[in-house]
């Protein structure tokens, strides 16, 4: 077998007693699946917005793969046979770095003739707050707009439960603010993969209603970032029909191992730790308490974020490091927290080229080759213990039987 690793593969030899947990992957939607969603839309439609004058429409950055070039052309087409003519597209930033002009033109292609801005966190306007406590703060152009429309992709999420639906107002163009508040209830323990009722989730929802989150246009993609369906129409209804179907290819009923071998999926998935822990948080049900989980991951860039990585090194223990989240936060150090927690219930070795302490810093033993981590998981669970490996860890969720 093989695991994508950097940009090759390394061979498993995966005999007796191993059970491979693979994604069920459906094939790509026929042509016009995106007309299709906009002509059956979920709870509300289009047509209902006929009379307002200005539309924003939110859409990704560069970090996320949602296809913007093929959902906008229909969706405009739509709104301009509404009569609706002052379009606008903002680019969904959160708190991320600014992109250049060739990665918005990367992302629109064809529409680049569209007016388009990218979200500005210093130039929002406060619109109230959610139950949670989260002030709701977005950029001033889209609350001055008639109609807001949301586009995106809806996959596995690991503190919102999945992407997609109302994430794109809030980190997407709220205030700096807004996201940290957000971000905060992550270390609610119901804040994890796979749960529409993360209470992040819930939190970015209660924010798109206030800011009057319109319209959305998702789609789900398989591993191939084909369309595998296309979703319209409430922010609630028409996410939760892509959901659905994200857990129809990707969430696996498992019976716990000794051993699980997660592979991060290789470049670009697997660049550093911060982009493949992923992968680990997605196998953990996978594995049973005081099991093993390896992580295949070459992560040349290393931690990959300097929050993360002064928290880790910061921290005498993995009980230093999860009780300081417990009391403040800082986006990047959850990272060092979340495999600070893992590691109370799971021995962790990762497979990378990082150097020998960096690892270790993480809470991680390190190795240097599959068969070396192989080694010292059998030294813990046996030579004979039950192993579970998921090729495709990035994609595929483990849930326990």
């Amino acid at each position: 077998m093989k695991l994508w690793y950097g940009q090759g593969v390394l061979e498993l030899d995966a005999g007796d007693g191993v059970e491979v947990v693979l994604p069920k992957e459906l094939p790509a939607a026929g042509a016009g699946e995106i007309e299709r969603s906009l002509r059956q839309p979920a709870g509300k439609r289009l047509d209902e917005f006929q009379g307002c004058k200005s539309a924003s429409i939110l859409v990704s950055d560069i970090t996320r793969p949602s296809p913007t070039h093929l959902m906008l052309p229909p969706l405009t087409k739509r709104l301009k046979e509404l009569g609706i003519r002052d379009l606008r597209v903002v680019f969904g930033l959160g708190t991320h770095r600014r992109m250049t002009d060739a990665e918005e033109m990367l992302l629109l292609k064809d529409c680049a003739g569209l007016p388009h801005q990218q979200h500005n966190p210093q130039a929002c306007v406060p619109l109230g707050e959610t139950r949670r406590g989260t002030p709701v703060e977005i950029l001033d152009m889209v609350a001055s707009s008639d109609l807001i429309i949301a586009t995106g992709n809806i996959e596995y999420h690991y503190y919102a439960g999945y992407s997609g639906g109302a994430k794109a107002v809030l980190p997407g163009v709220s205030s700096e603010a807004s996201v940290i508040k957000n971000h905060e209830l992550m270390r609610d323990p119901a804040s994890v993969t796979g749960r529409l009722d993360s209470p992040v989730r819930l939190d970015m929802e209660d924010a798109a209603e206030i800011a009057g989150l319109d319209f959305i246009l998702n789609v789900v993609l398989n591993g191939k970032k084909e369309i595998v369906q296309s979703v319209a129409g409430d922010f609630r209804e028409a996410h939760r029909a892509g959901a659905a179907t994200v857990d129809v290819m990707y969430r696996r009923a498992v019976q716990p191992a000794e051993i699980v071998i997660t592979c991060a999926g290789g470049r670009p998935k697997d660049l550093n730790l911060f982009q493949a822990q992923k992968a680990l948080d997605n196998a953990k049900n996978a594995a049973l308490p005081g099991g093993t989980i390896i992580l295949v991951a070459e992560c040349c860039e290393g931690l990959g974020n300097h929050v993360f990585e002064r928290w880790a090194r910061d921290a005498c223990s993995a009980e230093d490091c999860w009780e300081r989240f417990g009391r403040e936060y800082e986006f990047g150090g959850h990272k060092a927290a979340f495999l600070a927690q893992e590691s109370f219930h799971h021995q962790l070795i990762l497979v990378s080229s990082m150097p020998d302490e960096l690892v270790r810093m993480c809470f991680m033993q390190p190795a240097k080759t599959l068969g070396e981590a192989l080694s010292l998981a059998k030294e813990s669970q046996g030579k004979d213990a039950r192993t579970i490996v998921m090729p495709h860890g990035n994609l595929t969720l483990a849930v326990s039987k």
